[in-house]
């Protein structure tokens, strides 16, 4: 038996016509397919990168390339609902700067952020939401916009235009819609590895710093943490704010491009950014909109300020600011920075207190060392002296006890510079405001070199407690320019200087052993005039007189008025 091939009783046109769809739904199946393959390998492409900039890129390259865009941009979402940054591609560069500055996120684009669903238009001029292109910007037609979610917060919107088919379809929408999807898991990693790098940055640094801070040549340790601070958070400002009075706060410390000029800034701090931590003892985020954290007198964009509360107590503000215009600090740039400034806080502490452990066993040392020379090193010299004295007294020789004399005096000044070198070691000197002992020594140091013998120095009598301040540079003048004039005129080989304290008077007394000068011509000189004129204006008197055998004598007296 013979199988006979035969055809449904059809038209042929029927025929051809049932051939021709299964080849176009075979055809539709191919593309759904090609397509499908092209959506996964976007989300390979854009899940194989943890850069979070480069992640972004990928993302709007892998959308124009799956929907068939000609133009193609994702925007991040500021918090307060503007676009922070808008990544392009498609737009060549020579058009990008004629375009100028890029979109904020109004009109269409504001639409998306505001919708947060997925808009699909085939002529984008027609839509009543559209605010048009500004002046340089090329034509657009069909638009497809999608928002992107990371853990169902819209992170940003991914922008399509000009699709190569004429229109963006449907299937087009869905999948940039699946791609979107995956986008966000992408920035979730991206945005995660991002933090885990900065925090280990942070912890790095802290490291650094903490072991710098303790270290024994550590001189600037505001500084060093302010410049690890500058680095870390990509900062164009970073201060350190003490309080100057009750209402206002002073700069103490600066770092970064935009320092200079800045330190020691005094500003109320009543609306600042810095003014608010400090009163909330939180730290406080602020971006570009928002007033000055140092002031009017300073502008600066986004900041951070942060208070400094260790054991004690508040102890100031840390403030970490970028320029206008860049970039705004994260919630979690807030607080690593805060965490690195709590554990910086401790390190500065601990640094300041070996430092004050360091001074004080200075201190000990040299009121040791002061304690021996006042006891045994003056005892024994004052004895020597009396013992010499006492054998002058008993040697015919009228020379010999001459010589014996000289030599008792020479251990007289010996003790006075022992004295002085013993107060130097046990008082402490402020360096904003030092005692007129410490002016005059500093004065002596100055002169170094200019005479064969060091001067001898010595001081009687309450001369840092009855003196003040105006009353303290006359002296201080005095010396500085009896020590020129003796220099200059006296061919000395030995100098004394005497300044004391007496019945409300105060005393300083310059001798030498040079070849002298005129008197007369010294007191029209114009330096030993103006000591004259100075110790007049303080009801006392000035006189340069010749001394026996050879050498002059300048005597410099004022009165000191009475505090009571």
């Amino acid at each position: 038996m013979t199988d006979e091939l035969s055809f449904p009783d059809v038209s042929r046109s029927e025929l051809d016509r049932t051939l021709s769809q299964l080849v176009e739904n075979a055809q539709d199946v191919l593309n759904s397919q090609d397509r499908l393959r092209s959506l996964l390998k976007a989300t390979r492409v854009v899940a194989g990168e943890l850069e979070l900039a480069e992640v972004l890129k990928r993302i709007i390259e892998a959308a124009v390339e799956l929907v068939g865009a000609r133009f193609g941009a994702i925007g991040v979402i500021a918090p307060d609902g503007t676009l922070e940054q808008f990544i392009h591609v498609g737009l060549p560069d020579e058009l990008v700067g004629p375009i100028g500055r890029l979109p904020e996120g109004h009109g269409l684009l504001g639409a998306l952020i505001d919708e947060q669903e997925p808009i699909r238009l085939d002529h984008l001029a027609e839509d009543p939401r559209s605010s048009g292109f500004p002046p340089g910007h090329p034509a657009m037609d069909s638009f497809l916009g999608v928002p992107v979610r990371v853990r169902d917060v819209v992170y940003g919107n991914l922008y399509l235009s000009e699709s190569t088919a004429g229109s963006f379809s449907a299937e087009d929408q869905e999948l940039l819609v699946a791609l979107a999807a995956t986008a966000g898991g992408a920035i979730d990693h991206a945005r995660l590895f991002d933090e885990t790098r900065r925090r280990q940055r942070w912890a790095s640094a802290l490291a650094e710093v903490t072991a710098a801070l303790l270290s024994d040549d550590v001189q600037d340790s505001l500084g060093i943490v302010a410049e690890r601070i500058t680095t870390l958070a990509e900062a164009d400002l970073v201060t350190f704010l003490g309080a100057a009075s009750p209402t206002t706060l002073r700069v103490e410390l600066a770092r970064g491009p935009l320092a200079p000029g800045v330190e020691g800034l005094v500003f109320d701090a009543q609306g600042t950014v810095a003014g608010r931590a400090q009163e909330s003892g939180q730290p406080v985020l602020s971006d570009a909109a928002a007033a000055s954290a140092l002031g009017d007198g300073v502008r600066l964009g986004p900041t951070m300020a942060i208070p400094l509360i260790t054991s004690d107590g508040p102890n100031g503000v840390l403030t970490v600011s970028r320029e206008p215009g860049r970039s705004r600090f994260t919630e979690v740039d807030l607080g690593t920075a805060a965490d690195f400034a709590r554990q910086a806080s401790v390190a500065l502490r601990l640094a300041a207190g070996r430092a004050d452990r360091l001074r004080l066993a200075t201190l000990e040392d040299r009121s040791r060392i002061a304690r021996d020379l006042h006891d045994h090193v003056i005892q024994r010299l004052f004895g020597a002296g009396l013992s010499l004295q006492a054998l002058a007294g008993s040697l015919p020789d009228e020379a010999s006890r001459a010589k014996l004399v000289d030599q008792v005096d020479a251990l007289d000044a010996a003790i006075a510079e022992i004295r002085t070198a013993i107060f130097t070691m046990t008082t402490p000197q402020d360096a904003e405001r030092p005692s007129l002992r410490h002016r005059v020594i500093d004065i002596l140091g100055e002169s170094d070199g200019l005479f064969e013998q060091p001067p001898v120095l010595s001081f009687s009598g309450a001369v840092d407690t009855m003196i003040d301040v105006a009353l303290a540079d006359d002296v201080a003048a005095v010396v500085r320019e009896g020590l020129s004039n003796v220099a200059r005129h006296a061919a000395a080989h030995n100098v004394t200087i005497a300044v004391g304290f007496a019945a409300g008077s105060v005393t300083v007394r310059i001798d030498d052993d040079g070849t002298g000068i005129d008197p007369s011509a010294a007191v029209r000189a114009s330096g030993t005039a103006n000591l004259a004129q100075r110790a007049e204006a303080r009801g006392g008197s000035f006189t340069l007189e010749p001394r026996e055998p050879r050498g002059t004598t300048l005597t410099w007296i004022a009165r000191v008025e009475s505090t009571e």
